[in-house]
């Protein structure tokens, strides 16, 4: 059975043209970028000639730029970073309640240790109340950090209005830009953007190589110690090839962002209009128009979202019932429980996420298939045939 993949929010397939990039620095360039004599010195070349790249893109400094291992790295480095660096200016940072675990997680054991953190309500749509941000900041406020664009349900925050509250009130903006970057051009001068975190492999680059943009003169505590490596801000033997590929992909990306956005729009909302007219009883999650291009979340009342997934995946689909960081957990999505679903409607959740390599065929099979796999299940459930008979 041939798979057919729908999971791009929570990883996607390397492109070929970043592999090819990669390879020579597997094989024959694989000097220590660490090292005096000419092999490693190419390394070093090509890592500097992508963090140049990077920061072009960004239309930040070169110097501004640090690699990690990831998204999660790069929200701990800058959130623990700056908290710890910056304590004795506040011990105060707001952040939302939707944000990914690896700002949520940060943020708790930063309480912990004595900090305290606001986490802003949002809206029925995902998005946080700009007055409500205002009203948050105290005195002793050190750090705002609020995602780009949700993982879930795709909604994009207001995060030039953030960054402008943030700047008028000397606090530093820390954004997890994860699931933003390769969808939405950014511009960390133009949205006041003081840090930033983003991964590789959510666009179509090598997974476990990340970065962390930090804005010139913001102190902030490494978070891996020991050698010299990125101005002694993390430690570790650069991972060359990824370095690389996640400057292809990045390029990549940034060059044919519209186009790409353009087509898996165009089946994203074929998906959602079909989904409406074929099925009833559904609620489609976050906000439809502030939304990454590829994100579909759409509810199934009377459904368990495990049920649903485990019939796709016997029809070859792959798809996600939320974050794929916590797909092991059967608590509903903490996202959902923050727009305001009811648990039982949040359980039967499905996000589709779809990527540069989906075909109309395939978005055409994945709802025929939920049709099919929709009405089995509602028909098996006992609070489905309740609400049946309560429509007579």
């Amino acid at each position: 059975m041939k798979e057919i993949y729908f999971d791009n929010a929570a990883t996607t397939r390397i492109d070929d043209e970043v592999l090819s990039s990669m390879m020579p620095y597997l094989k024959n360039e694989y000097g220590n970028a660490s090292s005096i004599y000419k092999l490693g010195k190419r390394s070093h070349e090509a890592i500097e000639k992508t963090r140049e790249e990077v920061a072009k893109v960004f239309n930040c400094d070169k110097d501004e730029i640090y690699f990690t291992s990831g998204g999660s790295e790069s929200d701990n480095t800058a959130i623990k970073g700056i908290a710890y660096a910056n304590k004795d200016k506040g011990k105060h940072i707001i952040t939302s309640k939707i944000e990914h675990p690896a700002v949520l997680e940060t943020c708790k054991m930063l309480e912990r240790d004595g900090f305290e953190v606001t986490y802003l309500n949002v809206d029925e749509n995902g998005i946080i109340s700009l007055d409500e941000l205002k009203k948050s900041i105290r005195k002793d406020t050190i750090l705002i950090s609020i995602m780009f664009a949700n993982n879930e349900i795709g909604t994009i925050e207001p995060i030039k209005e953030i960054g402008k509250i943030s700047r008028e009130k000397n606090i530093y903006f820390h954004t997890d830009a994860v699931q933003a970057v390769g969808n939405i051009r950014i511009d960390v001068k133009e949205l006041n953007i003081d840090s930033l975190s983003l991964s590789a492999h959510k666009f179509y680059g090598p997974k476990g190589i990340g970065v962390l943009y930090m804005k010139k003169g913001i102190k902030f505590n490494a978070l891996i110690n020991g050698g010299h490596q990125e101005k002694k801000k993390r430690a570790g033997t650069h991972n060359t090839a990824s370095i690389v590929g996640l400057g292809t992909a990045l390029k990549i990306a940034y060059d044919n962002l519209e186009s790409h956005n353009k087509n898996i729009k165009e089946l994203r909302d074929y998906y959602i209009e079909q989904v409406k007219e074929k099925i009833p009883y559904i609620k489609i999650n976050g906000d439809l128009y502030k939304r990454l291009p590829g994100n579909a979340n759409i509810s199934f009342r009377f459904i368990e979202g495990e049920g649903l997934l485990l019939n796709l995946d016997n029809k070859g689909i792959c798809a996600s019932s939320g974050s794929a960081c916590t797909s092991g957990s059967l608590d509903p999505s903490h996202v959902l429980l923050a727009i305001g679903l009811p648990h039982e409607i949040a359980h039967g959740s499905l996000r589709i996420s779809i990527g540069k390599y989906n075909t109309k065929e395939e978005v055409d099979y994945l709802i025929k298939s939920l049709i099919e796999i929709v009405e089995k299940l509602r028909n098996m459930s006992p609070l489905y045939e309740e609400f049946m008979e309560g429509e007579k």
